[in-house]
């Protein structure tokens, strides 16, 4: 009788999946509200971000690098003059309307109204990844949306686009000199 045997020679350990990186405020910032740093984490984008803007402190847009698609946009409006309180209503609901008929989030009362939404097959394919929130700023109404065209590998887009306009916001307080939820 002739039987084999053998001892394995190392042990076979299993790795648990790394915990992505948080989504941290640091300067430098990109179009002014968003931490470079917390943009190239979440995005994969490495390279050079040559930022474009257009507009002024109450209608605006930026986006970075100057690509097409862009990998990063963000668009903002305040209201005031030439920009009632109920156009920036009609926007965000616009915008609640796409982003509910593709499983958006709501976010949470703290940003304010507004919704984070992941929108593939669609007009917006380019910058699929989306984020809108009406705030309050010293009595007045704000909307930012941010816009971002792909997400890393092993991220929780719409809780780093949540993330990211959390910090979108408090930079918007510190720009533009006024209190966020208030």
């Amino acid at each position: 009788m002739l039987s084999a045997a053998c001892t394995p020679q190392t042990d076979v350990v299993s790795t648990p999946a790394s915990v992505p990186q948080p989504v941290v405020d640091s300067a430098p910032y990109v179009c002014k509200l968003i931490p470079e740093q917390a943009f190239r984490l979440v995005s994969g984008v490495t390279g050079p971000l040559a930022e474009k803007t257009d507009g002024s402190r109450q209608d605006g847009d930026c986006w970075a690098p100057d690509t097409t698609p862009r990998p990063l946009e963000v668009r903002w409006m305040q209201e005031g003059e030439g920009m009632p309180r109920e156009q920036l209503d009609f926007v965000l609901d616009d915008r609640r309307k796409v982003y509910s008929q593709h499983g958006g989030v709501t976010l949470p009362a703290d940003l304010g109204d507004g919704l984070a939404a992941y929108l593939p097959n669609s007009a917006f394919a380019d910058q699929p990844y989306r984020v809108a929130a009406k705030f309050r700023c010293d009595g007045k109404e704000q909307l930012i949306t941010i816009y971002l065209a792909r997400f890393a590998k092993g991220r929780d887009a719409i809780k780093d686009l949540i993330e990211l306009m959390r910090i979108a916001q408090k930079r918007y307080g510190e720009v533009y000199d006024c209190t966020p939820g208030t």
